[in-house]
């Protein structure tokens, strides 16, 4: 029973996050979430909506798309013994997107296995992921440096 019950909250988080205030207006869609939480992928069009003065996609749009990630991957994936808050970001763009953009997140075991050794040994850390946002092309568009803040709950 709890596989179903798993089951549906997974698909009802991947529908209802595309309507998510700030995905919504800016056209940002989750395409694939695995059901551990490790891997996501979210595009964006181009539209009128998210589109910057110079007919481009808009800085804060590219950064909405990788925000939550990172932060929700972790909570799923370390359980509730543990605090995750987005802390800081920093995007460094590359060139212009004119079109559809990608990003995709990526949880390994070795990542969990080296926040839950440090965290034990410090109590707290940031841990600094690295996000790629590309074009249709496989172009780089931007970088994206997303600072996660962990800890141990007392």
């Amino acid at each position: 029973m709890s596989g179903i019950i798993f089951e549906l909250r997974q698909r009802f988080l991947e529908k209802a996050i595309n309507f998510y205030g700030p995905f919504l207006g800016a056209g940002v869609k989750l395409k694939e979430l695995s059901k551990d939480y490790r891997y996501a992928k979210v595009t964006m069009p181009l539209t009128f909506y998210n589109k910057n003065y110079m007919g481009t996609q808009f800085g804060g749009s590219l950064y909405a798309m990788v925000d939550p990630w990172y932060m929700l991957m972790l909570i799923k994936n370390l359980g509730e013994n543990y605090i995750v808050w987005d802390k800081e970001a920093t995007i460094r763009f590359k060139k212009p997107g004119k079109g559809k953009v990608t990003a995709e997140f990526v949880l390994t075991q070795e990542i969990i296995d080296e926040i839950k050794l440090h965290v034990g040994d410090h109590t707290k850390m940031n841990y600094i992921f690295k996000v790629e946002i590309k074009d249709e092309s496989g172009a780089l568009i931007c970088e994206v440096d997303k600072v996660v803040y962990i800890r141990r709950k007392a």
